[in-house]
């Protein structure tokens, strides 16, 4: 269990990452079917449902790396007290 949890921290941090770029990217897709329609508020009723849904999913993603960062947040300090 020690080599375990020695590396969580490591593969949340990678997580978090491999998300932020998932994150990026789908921001990326939103400007460009935002630019396609020429359509910038979700709001409108001729706002590209694709880019709604890209929204929805980064929004997902946001969350979930809002939740991983504190769970990694929670688990650093248990893991420099263990390695002291």
């Amino acid at each position: 269990m020690p080599r375990f949890d020695a590396t969580a921290p490591t593969k949340l941090h990678a997580l978090i990452s491999d998300l932020r770029w998932r994150v990026q990217l789908l921001d990326a897709d939103i400007e460009e079917e935002e630019r396609k329609s020429r359509v910038f508020n979700p709001a409108s009723h001729s706002y590209p449902m694709l880019a709604l849904t890209l929204r929805e999913r980064r929004d997902n993603l946001q969350t979930t790396v809002a939740t991983l960062q504190k769970q990694l947040e929670t688990i650093l300090p248990a893991a420099s007290e263990r390695a002291a």
